[in-house]
């Protein structure tokens, strides 16, 4: 399963950034390359819409554990293929896919598009919770 998801993941990469975008190639934020994922290895997904560039009050943990193809596990256990949720100063607002142990796939605003980088000290101090994807619960 892992290599489908990040086959899935790879299909975003270069898919310019726009905030609740869901269409790889024309418009994506980072719960997007999520759900395009899900969606393309046939999982059940609840997609948000409306939902502010700052997602606060646990608004994005409680929208990823009601997914019916997600479930949490530890930070320290993450692996090629796991969204992670990241926070950058307050509460956790942006999803990255773990593609191996130095790596991720994420629609990044500051940089205007879905790419794929090194999960550098930085990116990996501000992961706050795992989730991987299942068949469904």
């Amino acid at each position: 399963m892992t290599e489908r998801i990040l086959m899935a993941a790879r299909e975003c990469l270069g898919t310019p950034f726009r905030h609740q975008g869901r269409v790889p190639g024309v418009g994506l934020d980072c719960a997007g390359v999520a759900v395009h994922v899900a969606r393309r290895l046939g999982l059940a997904v609840q997609d948000v819409s409306g939902y502010g560039p700052t997602p606060a009050h646990g608004q994005l943990e409680a929208a990823l554990d009601r997914q019916p193809a997600l479930r949490r596990v530890e930070p320290v256990d993450r692996r090629p293929g796991d969204l992670l949720v990241l926070h950058f100063g307050g509460d956790p607002q942006h999803l990255a896919l773990l593609t191996d142990a130095e790596t991720i796939i994420h629609a990044d605003e500051s940089v205007g598009i879905c790419c794929e980088h090194r999960l550098s000290r930085a990116w990996a101090a501000r992961i706050v919770r795992v989730y991987r994807f299942t068949a469904g619960r």
